[in-house]
């Protein structure tokens, strides 16, 4: 049943309506989309690069691929209400180690109205979840290293933009621009905020005060929510400029960065537009191994790389750091470095 969802706002409410980046929003839609097979127009070099890594890992076939079904209802555990405007990824497990039992189960009864059953793992869950939600928060760190933290500074800036272009709508227009404005099925009036095509319906009496507004890059066309009392509501919606998110960033000359950092460095940094390991990489510029190696604790040193685990490989990531030194640096116009020739 399709269903029109109205939540009215008391000034009370309007005055507690904020915004939040948390990880944890793209954790579960982000896994969705690299299980589903699908070619997605906008994310396909991300899943293309990241689907192997975590059937690597066995990923594609734990805690999480159970708890975050292919569709329809995902528990609500795994996402409580962020604390901050931009919680760390440790502070969202936290969070979820600290969830009463009680709510644990009452998701999981909640997952197999809508799945028909539960798992064996899920009923041991369910059975003890202060025990086993230990084993899914660790099971989360290893799918943010594989999938989300060597993009995540890239990740981080759309949704800062998006942040950022909302409060200023705030700002400029009031808050009723702000919710007409933010999804197709959104719109706001006589008090309320109205959303459309809904499959349950969101109101005062089930959800808490105020609302949580968290932009994300991977929750797909459509808005999440999540209600869960004694907590505000949360609204998670897709963020503007998604459709650049995997653009290459531009790196127009590098030759007076190369000045300063060695042609080496400067080319490893070029390279990583795309995160890889020192392998990939040693293969990529004809440079050794141990050479790579060397060169990228030096750059990591200094703040302009990032190291994250990805099974038994160490994935490296450029940061923004970098990007922005790249960029400023290209304003000479001069050209890239070249490979080294090896004979």
């Amino acid at each position: 049943m399709v269903v029109l969802a109205e939540l009215e706002f008391s000034a009370s409410d309007l005055a507690q309506v904020r915004f939040a980046i948390s990880p944890m929003w793209e954790v579960g839609p982000g896994l969705r989309l690299l299980r589903s097979g699908s070619d997605h127009p906008v994310h396909r070099s991300w899943v293309d690069q990241v689907r192997p890594r975590m059937a690597a890992v066995g990923l594609d076939r734990g805690w999480l691929a159970e708890l975050v079904p292919p569709k329809g209802y995902v528990p609500d555990f795994l996402n409580p209400a962020p604390a901050g405007p931009s919680p760390t990824l440790a502070e969202e497990l936290a969070g979820i180690l600290a969830t009463p039992a009680a709510r644990v189960r009452m998701d999981l009864d909640h997952l197999r109205y809508h799945t028909g059953g539960l798992s064996p793992r899920l009923r041991a869950l369910y059975a003890d979840p202060e025990a086993r939600l230990a084993r899914v928060t660790e099971e989360i760190e290893t799918y943010w290293e594989v999938a989300l933290a060597p993009y995540w500074a890239r990740i981080q800036a759309v949704l800062d933009a998006d942040v950022f272009h909302r409060a200023r709508q705030v700002a400029e227009h009031g808050t009723g621009h702000l919710f007409n404005d933010l999804h197709p099925s959104a719109s706001w009036g006589d008090n309320a905020l109205r959303l459309a095509r809904r499959k349950r319906t969101l109101n005062r009496q089930t959800a808490g005060t105020g609302l949580l507004l968290i932009p994300s890059v991977f929750t797909g066309p459509g808005l999440r929510t999540r209600i869960a009392l004694p907590e505000p509501p949360q609204l998670a919606y897709p963020a503007r400029g998604i459709g650049t998110l995997w653009e290459p960033r531009p790196v127009t000359g590098t030759a007076a960065t190369a000045a300063v950092l060695g042609r080496s460095r400067t080319l490893l940094l070029t390279e990583l537009e795309t995160p890889a390991s020192t392998t990939e990489l040693a293969l990529r510029t004809g440079l050794s191994p141990a050479g790579v190696s060397q060169h990228l604790t030096a750059l990591r040193d200094a703040g302009l790389v990032s190291a994250h685990r990805a099974g038994r490989s160490v994935l490296y990531a450029r940061t923004s750091v970098a990007d922005s030194l790249l960029v400023a640096a290209g304003g000479s116009g001069t050209a890239p470095p070249a490979r080294p020739h090896h004979r």
